[in-house]
C-alpha cells in the first residue's frame, strides 16, 4: 500500500496570533517537528494549505478557508492523481505525532480527541468533494460521523499548540529552548 501524508497547515493561526506553524521549538520550526514524525511512516509528505520549503504545496479543495476539510479534500486529490492508496493526516500544530499506522484498516480512522491525525483511503475523494459542495457543516467532527470513520483509543498525552501560551507551557514541560 502506498500511503501519503498530509501535513494539515492552512489555518490562519489567529489565535496564536502569528504563524504557529514556524514557530520555534528546540531551534527548529514546529511543522519541521511534524514532518520528522510523520516521514518515517509514509511514502512522500506534503503540506496542505500553505507553502513550506522543501514540502509540495497541495492547495485546498474546492477552495481556500475551508478549514481542515479543505486541506483532506486536497490531500485526497493529490494522493488520488499521484498513484497513492491511503492519506495519514497530522495537524501542524500537535505534539507528539503518533504511530498514524496503527489507523490502517478497512474504514477511515481518526485518533479519539485528535481528529487531525487520521488514516483516509483515497476512494473518500468523491464523498468529501460531494459533502463540501452541498455547503454541509465543514467541522471535521461532522465529517467523521458522516463518513464512519473509526474512532481509535490512545494513551498518549497530546499536545494542541494553538495560543503562545500553550506553546510556552508545552515548550517549558518538555525542557525544550526556543
Amino acid at each position: 500500500m502506498k500511503v501519503l501524508g498530509a501535513i494539515i497547515a492552512g489555518g490562519g493561526s489567529r489565535r496564536f496570533n502569528g504563524d504557529k506553524a514556524a514557530a520555534l521549538l528546540d531551534g527548529r520550526a514546529l511543522i519541521d517537528h511534524v514532518f520528522d514524525a510523520l516521514s518515517p511512516q509514509v511514502d512522500a509528505v506534503v503540506v496542505c494549505g500553505r507553502h513550506w520549503p522543501g514540502l509540495v504545496n497541495v492547495v485546498d479543495r474546492p477552495a481556500p478557508d475551508m478549514g481542515p476539510l479543505g486541506g483532506l479534500c486536497g490531500a485526497l486529490r493529490y494522493a488520488t492523481d499521484n498513484g497513492y492508496d491511503a492519506v495519514l493526516t497530522a495537524g501542524c500544530d500537535t505534539l507528539p505525532v503518533p504511530d498514524l499506522r496503527a489507523l490502517v484498516g478497512p474504514v477511515a480512522a481518526v485518533i479519539e480527541g485528535q481528529r487531525l491525525f487520521g488514516y483516509w483511503a483515497v476512494d473518500m475523494l468523491a464523498q468529501l468533494d460531494q459533502h463540501l459542495a452541498t455547503g454541509n457543516n465543514r467541522s471535521i467532527r461532522h465529517w467523521i460521523v458522516e463518513c464512519g470513520a473509526r474512532s481509535v483509543a490512545s494513551s498518549v498525552a497530546f499536545h494542541n499548540l494553538n495560543t503562545r501560551e500553550e506553546f510556552a507551557s508545552y515548550r517549558a514541560h518538555e525542557g525544550l529552548n526556543p
